[in-house]
């Protein structure tokens, strides 16, 4: 089983989700098996304003660990990522980052500020 945790800059409870890959798609939003698809049919909600699909930067997470269980981002996730506030060499889209690794460990974080606002939503459907 795959592991993903979830921190939150807002203040928000960290979160543990253990899935297995080969079951996605989860929630249909961004890539199958995307960080994005497996924090929304978990229960997580991730920002995604253009619907996952890598037309915005809404969806944008820092991968503090884990990045090579993770496709490798396209040119176009790379221009879009120019444009997202609080960018790191670690930063990702969430609907384009793919878990290809069924034994991964990956940790990213949920930055507070997106391109369109503050992000004070409840994040968490459970």
């Amino acid at each position: 089983m795959a592991t993903i945790r979830v921190i939150f800059e807002s203040g928000e409870p960290e979160r543990v989700i253990e899935f297995d890959p080969a079951e996605a798609p989860f929630q249909h939003d961004g890539r199958p098996a995307s960080i994005l698809d497996i924090l929304l049919g978990h229960g997580v909600l991730l920002e995604h304003a253009c619907g996952g699909n890598c037309a915005c930067t809404t969806c944008h997470v820092i991968v503090k660990r884990g990045s090579g269980a993770l496709s490798e981002a396209s040119e176009q996730e790379e221009d879009l990522l120019d444009k997202a506030p609080g960018l790191t060499p670690t930063s990702r889209l969430g609907c384009q980052a793919v878990v290809e690794d069924p034994s991964a460990e990956i940790v990213v974080v949920v930055p507070r500020f997106i391109i369109n606002q503050v992000c004070e939503c409840a994040r968490s459907a459970t």
